[in-house]
């Protein structure tokens, strides 16, 4: 049954930007809302980020391939502010990536600098430089490909749908919390079948599919984002929780769980001059 509400959708919707919201920055237009130069270090590669399942991601592909000795990898990083300052809108972030949204990637490693923007993109675009995380046979890489973009199509519904019923949203609506955990569990119930019968989502291979899934999932089964793991009733999904714990066991990957947090691990002391 529907939930009794008060609410008649008007014929033309208009924004209230005086309206209380958990994101005050969030506005229905693009382009930059105020003027500030994003920093720059001396390395080749300048990331900038946050601490969000969606950042780590790229922080995990950079101490991965680190850790596999390419000191040519080295990146620096950048914290992005996007709750309280809404760094994401400034001029310079917004020309680096005009949907305002990070990750974001300036690649200075050849003649030209390349912009590269949406997770997905950056970590396959670093997978190809580098020739690391992706696999060479043609069936393996279209199964980690299909299991990258999965990732990226899929997430709304989880960050964007049942995250911010379950935590934003000044209401707790039984609807929209309700619609968003049903393909929330269904989406965890495809990665637990999957992995099943694989060790890694692309096969017997770690890929960037498993580094984007990561953050996410793997975070919904820890607890570590919306603290749901209860709710979810995710000790069901056995081998997805063999997986998680098979990803947080690789130091890469708690080292780019803790330099999200620390960014001056890679910029302070890098600064132009």
């Amino acid at each position: 049954m529907p939930e009794p509400t008060d609410y008649v959708p008007p014929r033309v919707w208009t924004w209230n930007k005086d309206k209380p919201t958990p994101f005050p920055n969030n506005r229905p237009t693009a382009g930059p809302i105020f003027e500030r130069a994003l920093p720059t270090g001396r390395r080749a590669f300048q990331l900038y980020s946050a601490a969000t399942p969606n950042g780590i991601k790229v922080c995990t592909l950079f101490e991965e391939l680190l850790a596999t000795g390419r000191e040519d990898a080295e990146y620096d990083l950048w914290t992005i502010d996007i709750l309280e300052k809404g760094e994401q809108f400034s001029s310079g972030f917004v020309e680096l990536n005009p949907n305002a949204k990070i990750p974001a990637l300036l690649d200075r490693s050849g003649p030209e600098p390349i912009r590269v923007f949406e997770s997905g993109a950056i970590l396959l675009h670093l997978a190809n430089k580098f020739g690391a995380f992706i696999p060479d046979d043609p069936r393996k890489r279209a199964e980690c490909l299909s299991w990258l973009f999965w990732q990226v199509s899929s997430i709304p519904y989880v960050g964007g749908g049942f995250g911010h019923f379950y935590v934003f949203a000044p209401t707790k609506i039984e609807y929209a919390i309700d619609r968003y955990a049903l393909e929330t569990k269904r989406q965890l119930d495809v990665l637990d079948r999957r992995l099943a019968e694989s060790e890694y989502l692309a096969g017997d291979q770690y890929s960037i599919a498993d580094m984007a899934v990561a953050g996410w999932y793997g975070g919904l089964m820890k607890g570590m984002i919306y603290g749901a793991a209860e709710f979810l009733s995710v000790d069901q999904y056995k081998h997805l929780m063999r997986w998680t714990d098979q990803m947080l066991a690789r130091p890469a990957v708690m080292r780019a769980l803790m330099t999200a947090q620390t960014p001056e691990r890679h910029s302070a002391a890098d600064l132009k001059v």
